[in-house]
């Protein structure tokens, strides 16, 4: 019998070390690496990994939906984090329509991911929903307490 062999792999190629403090310095990182051609087009969802010192190992660009949707697996996000060998995850997405309120939907996420990180005793610091001006943080909120 033939079974094919599953590797993993990990490569910090981060340059920089950036260290995650606040929802401010979080939405100014997602600015950077976000298409501001389609911040207002399309959602889109993206995963900063963290060590335990909150530095950036580096993001995930998980999903890309439609304009006021994206299908977003919770399965990949924590599959990416155990590859990465990371301790803490940051969800970031966009909402196309320049209102950073969350929806219902967005909470329930939020909540399901949550319980999630919770299973591989992963740090889930923030769930920020960004627009071209303004953002959303799920942790300034009390959400994470």
């Amino acid at each position: 019998m033939k079974v094919s062999e599953i590797k993993v792999s990990y490569t910090n190629k981060n340059q920089e070390k950036i260290k995650i403090e606040d929802s401010t310095q979080l939405y100014d990182l997602a600015i950077s690496i976000w298409n501001m051609k389609t911040i207002e087009l399309q959602e889109e969802v993206k995963v900063l990994y963290l060590n335990r010192n909150n530095l950036v190992l580096g993001y995930y660009s998980l999903a890309k939906g439609g304009i006021s949707a994206c299908c977003v697996d919770i399965r990949l996000i924590l599959s990416t984090a155990l590859k990465a060998n990371a301790s803490a995850i940051v969800v970031i997405h966009n909402h196309p329509s320049s209102n950073p309120n969350p929806s219902k939907s967005d909470w329930n996420l939020t909540e399901k991911i949550q319980q999630a990180c919770k299973l591989l005793d992963l740090i889930f610091v923030d769930h920020l929903v960004i627009t071209k001006e303004n953002y959303f943080s799920f942790a300034d909120k009390g959400f994470f307490l």
